[in-house]
């Protein structure tokens, strides 16, 4: 099969689909990788180290989309992308359709087949490709906050670990997944008083089994939220439906009790956002505010530190990758339920069920449109 690698071209988006590692493993199996002229090369990896593995380098994405049968990229397609996309080709990458109505439309109108990274499931029911990047954007939603919360930055000049005799921040985190989790791991390691707010309890135990009194846990229905929010100084926006635009949790309501200078980092932005005030933003201009409350809403938060996002992802993907490669995707598909599951967009059809009713398309069910 012949793979093609595009260069990212999202605002401040310096990952990539394939490393020069991932390339290699491909190329063993018998298939073709071209990648586009520096498309590595934000992550560290430049031209040569494609080329020593057996890769062409290309100048154009137009080419990549062109002559390959499969396009691997990290961020959804923009629109110039889709515009180049064609029947029959497979896209492997995020896609976060139910935040995205004119990408969902685009995908329809291009019938290729469009698998997304965030869908596919596991035996256990988790996301193992949305995992890595949830992991990572969990970790920087601190670096963000703490940061964010610096007076030269509009926040309220707070120091997340406070200083002897000084009480540290108060940081509540909302959802006590992947992204929760690895937020809890750097706010605690920097001495926050941190509370996690999930509507399981079983999942409230395991965290606290890890964290033990580092952590203050929340049952959602029986927690008072606008009262939790109003005392906190660093908000983390961590709830995610798979496939799903994000709850609404936090209401304008509840932002204009925070305090002034508080800060929300919008972690679930890529599928809405959990924040009623949140709008997406980029890397180069990161917050805004409202209320006097500084809102974090980077859409692609682990592009920040595009070198390791990039191996990270790439560790969980190629299996993926190289099922669809050797076996074509009709067979990977159809032998894995799992990884069925990622299948979102099929030759003009909708195959995610959630995507069809946020819009209103037609809907197949994924087995249903490989059979």
């Amino acid at each position: 099969m012949l793979i093609g690698v595009p260069s990212e071209i999202k605002e401040q988006e310096s990952r990539v689909g394939l490393t020069p590692n991932s390339v290699k493993k491909l190329i063993n199996h018998g298939h073709s990788v071209i990648v586009e002229n520096n498309a590595g090369y934000g992550a560290g990896f430049d031209n040569s180290s494609y080329e020593s593995v057996g890769a062409k380098i290309t100048k154009q994405a137009s080419d990549i989309f062109n002559d390959s049968e499969m396009i691997i990229k990290v961020k959804e397609p923009l629109e110039n992308e889709v515009s180049m996309l064609k029947n029959n080709q497979i896209l492997f990458t995020y896609l976060h359709l139910a935040a995205a109505a004119k990408l969902t439309e685009g995908l329809i109108k291009s019938k290729a087949i469009c698998i997304a990274y965030e869908t596919v499931t596991d035996v256990n029911n988790r996301l193992p490709l949305l995992a890595p990047m949830s992991a990572v954007a969990g970790r920087m939603s601190i670096q963000a906050g703490a940061h964010s919360l610096e007076k030269n930055q509009k926040g309220r000049g707070l120091l997340l670990g406070g200083a002897p005799g000084v009480d540290p921040a108060n940081v509540v985190i909302l959802g006590g997944g992947v992204v929760g989790e690895n937020a809890a791991l750097i706010a605690t390691g920097m001495r926050a008083k941190v509370y996690i707010v999930d509507k399981s309890e079983k999942r409230l135990e395991q965290l606290k089994s890890i964290f033990g009194d580092k952590i203050i846990p929340q049952l959602s229905e029986k927690t008072d939220l606008k009262k939790l929010i109003s005392n906190c100084d660093l908000l983390i926006g961590g709830v995610l439906i798979p496939g799903a635009e994000a709850p609404k949790l936090v209401t304008k309501d509840m932002i204009k009790t925070m305090k002034r200078g508080s800060v929300i980092v919008d972690v679930a932005i890529d599928q809405g956002g959990c924040v009623e005030t949140s709008k997406a933003t980029t890397h180069a201009n990161p917050t805004y505010i409202v209320d006097d409350v500084v809102h974090y809403c980077v859409a692609n938060m682990p592009g920040g530190v595009p070198r390791t996002s990039t191996l990270a992802l790439n560790k969980a993907t190629i299996p993926f990758l190289s099922k669809l490669a050797n076996e074509g995707y009709k067979k990977a598909l159809k032998k894995d339920k799992n990884f069925l599951a990622g299948l979102n967009v099929h030759k003009g059809i909708v195959t995610y069920k959630a995507v069809a009713d946020v819009f209103g398309h037609q809907y197949i069910s994924p087995s249903e449109a490989i059979n």
